[in-house]
């Protein structure tokens, strides 16, 4: 849980990273997410697995059903994994990543609690952000990942704004009359708008078949975020692997991301742009940045280490 955190920190996600940790603190506390992670079988065919989560860790359960995606496409060519009944787990590039470092692509996606209503609706929330990821391994360089939310913007964005007791920008969410608001107090209150209009809406809804439906787990306003302390999470996984090794040699694949790269930056600059980036090379210059120079975190993160650390009785482990 803290690797997944913390790394969602280094790559500049701070709406993902340590000020998370309270969070999972208190659900734990309220037993709502177990503290031991005893996921079953549900089903366990050579290229599909089921598990049932049983309330554990989210990061535990994404790990573990990512890594086991990544064995069975090995052996198959292709796996899906899913799980019902888990927990947040971070961000969704933190596992699709795994998958990208042991020679395969990657799609996963996840359902969460209610955050936007449906397009052509504005008050009740029922679609969650269900993000999700797609990576792919490159030669001697960081994998590419697309990791986004159908949101305009990530929930946890929000929530870090308020913790640094930020204005949002007009356009990100509406107040809970159905208003534009830059206030992320309000915006949590409210809903999120979803991006590109009815196509965030759309997508959003279909990731929720895959994580929820399809998972045999909760969806839309069944499931609860992780900043509901005191009610049990019901999210659902959706992973599928492809090991690229099936569909042609590596030699090839890397040959051809090659020149995927390089007919993707080489062309002309609009201006007051430096580079194109391809997704994730951006979050892999950050994690070199924050190895060498430390992370700032908010000071109400602090703070909130701070409590938790004196409940826990752990005050005298933190490094500040």
């Amino acid at each position: 849980m803290a690797a997944s955190l913390v790394q969602a920190d280094l790559w500049g996600h701070q709406s993902h990273g340590v000020l998370r940790a309270s969070w999972y603190f208190e659900r734990l506390r309220t037993q709502v997410m177990q503290a031991v992670t005893e996921p079953i079988h549900i089903v366990d065919r050579e290229s599909v697995m089921v598990l049932d989560g049983q309330d554990g860790v989210g990061q535990v359960l994404a790990a573990l059903a990512m890594n086991e995606a990544i064995t069975r496409a090995k052996r198959n060519g292709v796996a899906t994994v899913t799980v019902r009944n888990a927990n947040h787990f971070g961000t969704v590039m933190y596992y699709t990543k795994l998958a990208a470092d042991a020679g395969c692509v990657a799609f996963m996606t996840c359902n969460g609690g209610p955050a936007m209503a449906p397009w052509g609706g504005y008050r009740d929330k029922v679609v969650g952000t269900n993000p999700w990821s797609i990576a792919a391994p490159l030669r001697d360089k960081p994998p590419m990942i697309l990791d986004i939310a159908n949101t305009g913007v990530a929930r946890g964005k929000i929530y870090l704004a308020k913790q640094k007791h930020e204005s949002i920008p007009e356009g990100w969410a509406l107040n809970a009359r159905g208003e534009p608001t830059t206030d992320p107090a309000d915006a949590i209150a409210g809903i999120i708008l979803p991006m590109a209009g009815h196509k965030g809406y759309g997508i959003g809804v279909m990731m929720d078949v895959f994580a929820g439906v399809l998972s045999g787990s909760r969806y839309l306003t069944d499931v609860n975020g992780p900043y509901h302390y005191d009610r049990k999470s019901g999210a659902g996984f959706f992973i599928t692997v492809y090991d690229l090794e099936a569909f042609m040699p590596a030699d090839e694949y890397y040959a051809r991301t090659d020149d995927f790269l390089q007919k993707l930056k080489n062309v002309p600059l609009a201006q007051g742009v430096e580079k194109i980036y391809y997704p994730g090379e951006l979050e892999a210059e950050r994690d070199e940045l924050h190895r060498s120079t430390g992370l700032q975190l908010p000071a109400d993160t602090l703070t909130d280490l701070e409590r938790i650390a004196g409940i826990a009785g752990l005050s005298s482990k933190l490094p500040f």
